[in-house]
């Protein structure tokens, strides 16, 4: 099935949300039902001067990898809040809003019926401090220049659980990040889904899904093995 442009999907939420799990197995779905879709990983395919931001994750001494249950790791990068780092940031992400619409416009010109983003541009402002006014400002400027995806999904999750699941940051620091998100989604239009079980959680993303693909193609033609489920609602934001 073919689109006049692909749908866009992103998934956000702070580290041990499920993302990765959610994302895997909606890809499984899609293939099942015949489309074609493309995964970006924002942070590398994406960002800007990639090189340069390794660095300065040199420079603030943290750990690399990714933390878990039998081998946490103790990360300084985004948890780190220097006013010199907030200001490279708002550089910086501006940059990579235009590398965003480079990667989409390319995109664009396949026969591709969905890009999925495992982050997207909103896992960065989540890593600014919003509670000053103008970095709200700021946001409020620079949304009206990022693609918005058709539907940019946030995978909430309990902190302390999350943070058991990857243990990389502070739980203190995970706690304001989940925050940060939620006031995102209040303020840039992203679809909250509500901490559940991982089954719960896949029906409620592809019911989300499922809502884009029919208002863009009343038409469409699913199995019946996903037309037979029953329905949930996530909370939309905005």
């Amino acid at each position: 099935m073919r689109h006049n442009r692909p749908i866009i999907v992103s998934f956000s939420g702070i580290d041990g949300a499920g993302k990765s799990t959610q994302i895997d197995a909606l890809c499984a779905f899609l293939r099942s039902q015949g489309f074609r879709w493309e995964l970006y990983r924002f942070w590398d395919d994406v960002v800007a001067f990639a090189g340069l931001r390794e660095k300065c994750i040199r420079v603030f001494k943290g750990d690399k990898g990714i933390g878990s249950p039998e081998r946490p790791i103790e990360r300084r990068d985004k948890n780190v809040t220097a006013w010199p780092v907030v200001l490279f940031r708002l550089f910086i992400y501006l940059a990579d809003v235009l590398c965003l619409y480079s990667l989409l416009l390319k995109t664009s010109k396949t026969n591709t019926g969905f890009v999925i983003f495992d982050r997207y541009i909103y896992d960065e402002w989540a890593n600014l401090p919003l509670q000053h006014w103008w970095t709200r400002l700021y946001i409020r400027i620079v949304s009206r220049l990022v693609p918005r995806p058709d539907t940019a999904i946030v995978l909430d999750a309990d902190s302390l659980l999350a943070n058991r699941r990857k243990p990389e940051y502070p739980l203190d620091f995970v706690q304001r990040n989940r925050e940060a998100y939620l006031r995102l989604a209040r303020s840039v239009a992203m679809t909250v889904i509500p901490p559940g079980s991982v089954g719960e959680t896949t029906e409620l993303v592809r019911n989300e899904v499922l809502s884009v693909l029919r208002s863009r193609n009343p038409s469409a033609v699913l199995s019946d093995a996903f037309s037979d489920m029953p329905q949930m609602n996530p909370t939309r934001q905005g």
